[in-house]
């Protein structure tokens, strides 16, 4: 399986809704919380273009925000590129 990486803070409804796509389908993944850490919310906004969170990487491959995760499942593309 391919390494998740979700920018997030625990107070926002949208992360809270991501994480729980990613663990309804067992996903690992590495939470990094950006509300401990400004250097931690800079890495995020370079590595995405985006200030907001959730930002979700699967992979390399930047997936965006939750509204985008939900999007690949509902298109059935979620698990393949979850799958490597």
């Amino acid at each position: 399986m391919t390494d998740v990486t979700i920018y997030l803070t625990r107070w926002c409804p949208f992360c809270t809704r991501a994480v729980a796509l990613l663990d309804s389908k067992n996903v690992e993944y590495t939470a990094i919380d950006v509300d401990a850490d400004p250097a931690l919310r800079q890495e995020m906004m370079q590595r995405s273009n985006r200030r907001t969170v959730p930002q979700i990487f699967i992979g390399q491959t930047h997936v965006g925000g939750c509204d985008d995760l939900f999007a690949l499942e509902r298109q059935g593309q979620l698990d393949k590129l979850l799958a490597g």
